[in-house]
């Protein structure tokens, strides 16, 4: 969860927001609309939808097995469309989204881009429309351009995240900025923000792109930067898919490193946990290279739990440790390094953690490989699937507190709503936005 605005509003309208929530819960009770019936109305199949089989699309449009495209990972809401096209290629994205232009508002047909269906309420559904499914333009191979000192990646909007790893490590290089979850398409994030632990020192994925193609709401295909279309450029980075359908993106690369120093710390007290990261990612030179922190409310035996990926610094006291009934913070903490530098690295992160005010025995670490660490939720979803829990409902809200509030927050969530057991992850990004800024402006000029 990055932490958002308007904490102290939220706070103060606890009555208002808990109405609201009432009201929500007694409308999820109505029944459903029947897709089928709306398929059926005259209104619909007067709008011309038909049309899309005449058109010459170089790939493929099918109208049966179409249940994976209403469904999303949010799973609380299920669409079916009237078709979905897997593109042979961009133009085919133009043309479908050019023949829905041009059917003019009269038309029922809408148009939604499915990446990986990870959206959270429907967005990559188009109920009674089309879904353009990105992946069918997954490129065979990523290609690689150097330019000067400021090597980038250019991909397909459709290309996994965990791919484009995978091939520029080839290269000794990888993206800086990531989201922890590496299985989601490039268009798909960048449609968003792409947020991680390096998010504070790199700015999310969207501060970390030189150049987009896009596919505009009138069936365009654009290229766009800051220099060009940059009112473009601008609007779809973060956009949420309203200013048009990425199709191709240039991104930043950076040199990889080959191993990573894991660490994780507990702390009983939010206000010394928040003012910790706060200090981490104030450093100007020297910290860590990814800091993130997540919320733990009444889990049982989670250092215990932890030792078979990492190794607690005090075994028998971490043992001992009691968390049950607690609320504890989490600091997540990884150094990036390459095996000559070990011995460097390992004084370093001890003088950083030692600026740290973590409870002493709960440090726990580990060292990886780079992709291992980056991939790390990849082996908890496998987990989750073969015990039938990934394809549940996923409700999920993210916001960004300012330092000012985040005390406030703290203290009215995780002190006085969420109280007992909370099964889905509460994650906390520490982000510097002076950083942010300066990191893209860097971007920009290389």
């Amino acid at each position: 969860m990055a932490m958002g605005s308007q904490t102290s509003a939220l706070i103060k309208q606890n009555s208002i927001v808990f109405h609201r929530i009432i009201m929500v819960l007694l409308l999820t009770c109505l029944p459903k609309s029947n897709t089928n019936d709306f398929l059926q109305s005259s209104s619909y199949r007067n709008s011309g939808p038909s049309s899309l089989a005449n058109l010459p699309f170089q790939g493929l449009l099918v109208h049966d097995n179409l249940q994976f495209a209403a469904q999303d990972f949010g799973g609380r809401f299920s669409s079916l469309p009237l078709a979905v096209l897997h593109p042979g290629s961009v133009s085919d994205i133009s043309l479908a989204v050019r023949h829905v232009y041009e059917l003019g508002p009269s038309s029922a047909l809408t148009v939604a881009a499915r990446g990986h269906g990870h959206s959270l309420q429907g967005q990559a559904q188009a109920p009674g429309g089309l879904v353009i499914s990105m992946q069918s333009l997954r490129w065979p191979k990523t290609s690689v351009f150097f330019t000067g000192k400021s090597p980038f990646v250019e991909v397909s909007g459709g290309e996994l995240w965990i791919d484009i790893l995978h091939e520029t490590l080839k290269h000794g290089l990888a993206p800086k900025s990531w989201t922890d979850y590496l299985h989601l398409t490039v268009g798909g994030t960048l449609s968003n923000a792409g947020i991680s632990g390096q998010a504070f020192r790199h700015g999310p994925q969207i501060d970390n792109v030189y150049e987009l193609e896009v596919v505009t709401g009138k069936g365009e295909v654009l290229t766009c930067s800051e220099k060009k279309n940059s009112d473009l450029f601008y609007g779809v980075l973060g956009g949420l898919g309203q200013f048009g359908i990425i199709t191709k993106a240039k991104i930043s690369l950076g040199p990889a490193a080959k191993t990573v120093k894991w660490i994780r710390v507990l702390y009983d007290d939010f206000s010394i946990f928040s003012k910790d990261q706060e200090h981490l990612i104030s450093l100007e030179e020297s910290s860590f290279d990814y800091i993130e922190g997540f919320v733990l409310i009444n889990r049982s035996g989670i250092l215990n739990n932890w030792r078979s990926s990492f190794d607690p610094k005090d075994p028998v006291q971490a043992s001992r440790f009691n968390s049950e009934g607690k609320t504890l913070y989490c600091l997540e903490l990884a150094k990036y390094f390459d095996p000559q530098e070990s011995e460097s690295v390992t004084i370093e992160i001890d003088g950083l953690l030692r600026g740290l005010s973590y409870i002493s025995f709960t440090l726990i670490q580990s060292e990886v490989p780079l992709l291992e660490f980056l991939d790390r939720v990849h082996g908890s979803e496998l987990k989750l699937r073969q015990q039938g829990l990934w394809e549940v409902p996923h409700p999920w809200l993210n916001l960004l507190v300012p330092k000012s509030g985040i005390d406030e927050f703290a203290g009215e969530v995780f002190g006085k709503i969420l109280t007992g057991n909370s099964n889905g992850p509460i994650l906390i990004y520490p982000v510097n936005q002076s950083r942010q800024v300066s990191e893209h402006r860097r971007l920009q000029k290389s």
